[in-house]
């Protein structure tokens, strides 16, 4: 029988047959795929033509296509729903990706072609996208050793086979260990300050997996836990916060050995290709530039979010004390004592602003809403096409002028087979080239209510559903003739730009009227809870701030060890070290990953990169006061940033694509302000 990944799929868009494919389809299509693409470089390479744009560079982005058809499935389907065999499989692959990217970049006649074209660039009639694609190809073989030489090329193929290994294993040992560190609970009252659909929600886990009459509390991938800031028992929530930080740390699971060597082999590839540390070859491409550019924004931060911290901290046990609890302050402890000061001070309640942000309503009348309001698009959806879980959704994208441009596919539960947090990809990026629609997915875990019961989030949900769409919306507005600049194809530090922008909606006054009433009473939002929101936007920032701020320099500490540096004996006395010369070693607000199962940079392409979180937000920051100075979110301004940015994916370079939309530099004042760390 035919592969069913082995041509484009006849569904609409080329959207993936699910209902054709089985777990032995993936590998021999994969394998198949690279066969043909090196058939296909072998052709460029070898040409006796001189060298072209039109034969080289075009030529090597058509080239692939079987086979990135086959791994963008693949690896779709590993981290949304895998299974043991597509494991093995995925395992199996890794070492031969990787030597398959490395036959295509360190191929000396391939790159004499592509330097060819490079240097010639001046004197050929190319338009300033051309020009930055030349440049892109070039840049992106001499970052990946093409000016190496012999012994050198060989140990660079070395290395990179033994990464791809080893953050292969690091992610499988995350799936693992989240997994095994879910908590049970035999006792109903152990769960006081939990909602009853929460609750409900809990037991069909539990009974899922065989232990009906118990509750399951799943481990997300964050340090702390969403559960945290409601339970009452303070053993369980101690139970809870010691399975999350402990997780990866010892058995079959542990992943310190991996993370020391991780750190050491990419210090000796950044030695090879003629940088310091990894650090410094990451930022290099970035917008940036060196880590020392990203350490001033984030050291800068430290003092002002340590201090905020510590104040937050010292109201806490102010309250702690009042009430007669008789212990110190602990990290499981922030979150719900957080929510009971917020209360206090703001007249707040989390637990009020939930039974207004149901889910469906959330996406369709809040995520969908912002979408058409800004940018012209509409959302909907059919059943006509075969998915990969019952759960996943998909919807038409339909453009102002009734055109449908593409397909959403959303999967928003969490189950054992999915890896944990939220995160956009795609089945089909958009290019002209290719006369390819863009094909989007966007992945959350919530936990599924139980039957019968909504599925109310929190306004941190809410944030997180808006901000992974704005990735999708970078991806479905893309309107680029190169595959390799569609959509969120940028540098890591700006790509988070469109996706907190989009967050910024979730709270803007006419989205939020139109998607938060009472899931059982319609009733808008009160105005007055809508107040408090606004007042308290600042609230528990300090610790917010610091979180993300240890470990985006637990990333940077990690990544700018040098290929001499001794090895590290201990992780937990490292990322201690390192946290104290921030001055954010504090045991009642760790990192928001700690080191053994920090996925973003170990096996999730942000080595040396978790600050962009933070320098994109020093773009959003002054994006959104350009929008209040240019008349807020409408129509008008969101077709302005769909123009200058959303579809011009990376054509341009970072900096280039920000003054293009606002005008100017962003200014870090915002941001400042933003987070509540003004002097």
């Amino acid at each position: 029988m035919t592969n069913p990944l082995s041509a484009p799929s006849t569904l609409v868009f080329e959207a993936p047959p699910f209902d054709k494919l089985t777990d032995a389809d993936y590998s021999p299509a994969i394998l198949a795929g690279m066969v043909k693409q090196l058939i296909d470089v072998e052709t460029i390479a070898n040409s006796t033509e001189p060298a072209t744009f039109a034969n080289t560079i075009v030529a090597l982005e058509a080239s692939g296509q079987d086979l990135q058809r086959a791994t963008r499935v693949f690896f779709n389907l590993t981290s949304s729903a895998t299974n043991d065999a597509l494991q093995a499989v995925k395992a199996d692959l890794a070492p031969k990706l990787t030597a398959h990217d490395d036959a295509i970049t360190l191929n000396e006649k391939l790159f004499t072609r592509v330097k060819a074209v490079h240097d010639g660039r001046a004197n050929a009639t190319l338009d300033p996208i051309q020009m930055r694609l030349v440049e892109r190809y070039y840049t992106r073989f001499v970052r990946a050793g093409a000016l190496l030489q012999g012994a050198a090329k060989d140990e660079l193929k070395r290395l990179n086979e033994e990464e791809s290994n080893l953050s292969t294993t690091f992610a499988d040992n995350i799936l693992k260990a989240r997994s095994a560190a879910a908590v049970f609970v035999d006792r109903k009252e152990q769960l006081a300050g939990l909602s009853d659909e929460d609750m409900a929600a809990a037991a069909e886990v539990a009974k899922a997996k065989g232990h009906e009459g118990k509750w399951l509390i799943d481990i997300m991938n964050t340090t702390q836990q969403p559960v945290l800031a409601s339970l009452k028992d303070r053993g369980l929530r101690e139970r809870i916060y010691t399975a999350s930080v402990t997780r990866n740390t010892s058995g079959s699971e542990d992943n310190r050995p991996i993370v020391v060597r991780l750190a050491q082999l990419r210090a000796q590839k950044a030695r090879l290709l003629g940088f310091p540390n990894w650090a410094s070859y990451v930022t290099d491409d970035q917008m940036a530039k060196t880590p020392e550019a990203a350490l001033k924004l984030l050291a800068g931060l430290a003092p002002a979010a340590a201090r905020n911290a510590q104040a937050e901290a010292a109201k806490l046990q102010a309250l702690i004390d009042k009430q007669g609890g008789g212990f110190q302050l602990a990290a499981y402890d922030w979150d719900i004592y957080s929510e009971q000061v917020r209360k206090a001070e703001f007249d707040l309640d989390e637990a009020a602003l939930k039974p207004y942000l149901e889910f469906e309503r959330v996406l369709r009348d809040g995520v969908f809403f912002a979408a058409e309001r800004m940018y012209g698009l509409t959302f909907k959806e059919r059943n006509d096409l075969p998915v990969y879980h019952p759960d996943v959704r998909v919807f038409d994208i339909i453009d102002t002028g009734g055109e449908v441009i593409g397909l959403f596919y959303g999967d928003y539960f969490a189950r054992d087979n999915k890896s944990g947090g939220a995160w956009m990809s795609s089945f089909v990026d958009q290019s002209g080239l290719l006369k390819h629609r863009p094909v989007i997915t966007q992945n959350c875990n919530y936990v599924k209510p139980a039957a019968g019961q909504p599925l109310l989030l929190s306004f941190d949900d809410v944030i997180t559903l808006f901000h992974e769409f704005g990735h999708g919306l970078h991806g479905m507005l893309s309107r680029q003739e190169y595959p390799l600049f569609s959509g969120t194809a940028t540098a890591t530090d700006f790509v988070e730009f469109p996706s907190q922008i989009n967050e910024a909606l979730a709270a803007d006054p006419v989205v939020l009227a139109n998607y938060a009433k009472h899931y059982s009473t319609d009733e808008p939002i009160p105005a007055s809870l809508i107040a408090k929101m606004k007042k308290a936007h600042t609230f528990n920032q300090g610790y917010a701030t610091s979180e993300y701020l240890a470990g985006a320099l637990l990333d940077i500490e990690w990544h700018t060890l040098s290929a001499d540096a001794p090895l590290v004996t201990d992780v937990e006395a490292f990322e201690n070290v390192a946290l104290a010369k921030y001055g954010l070693l504090d045991a009642r607000v760790p990192p928001r990953y700690k080191t053994c199962y920090f996925s973003h940079i170990w096996g999730g392409g942000y080595s040396a990169n978790y600050y962009a979180y933070m320098w994109s937000e020093v773009l959003v920051a002054d994006g959104c006061a350009w929008f209040a100075e240019n008349g807020g979110f409408d129509r008008t301004t969101g077709m302005h940033l769909r123009t200058t940015v959303l579809s011009e994916g990376g054509s341009k370079e970072g900096t280039q694509l920000y003054r293009d939309f606002a005008g100017r530099d962003a200014r870090l004042e915002p941001l400042l302000k933003r987070r509540g760390l003004e002097e």
